[in-house]
């Protein structure tokens, strides 16, 4: 058997069931209308805020990619300068060492004693 404050405790919910529910659950049609525009304005503005966001976020990425491929360009520009000046050095310490070696070996051949 049930206890007699559970027992009361049921009725008094059941009593206020009945007594509010189709009055307190139930809308009209007209406010649905109004919550469903209300709910598609907020939807709209939520997104027009995610949008904005989003274009900023790209706009930053955007300047930052644009600002790292300029420097890694000057820095590439600037190790080709300096690699082809190595090159060009490099070419002519070969070539004159070349030069000197083909004269002394000519020189070697013909009896000369070595100069260079």
């Amino acid at each position: 058997m049930m206890k007699p404050i559970s027992i009361t405790g049921f009725l008094l919910s059941v009593g206020l069931m009945v007594a509010l529910g189709p009055g307190a659950y139930a809308q009209g049609a007209g406010q649905d209308m109004k919550d469903a525009g209300h709910a598609t304005k907020d939807a709209a503005v939520d997104t027009g805020h995610a949008t904005k966001d989003a274009s900023k976020d790209t706009a930053h990425a955007t300047k930052r990619v644009y600002h790292k491929t300029k420097h890694g360009t000057k820095v590439v520009a600037h190790k080709t300068v300096r690699a082809t000046k190595d090159a060009g050095h490099d070419t002519k310490h070969v070539a004159k060492t070349t030069a000197h070696r083909t004269e002394n070996a000519g020189d070697a051949i013909a009896g000369k004693p070595e100069q260079h």
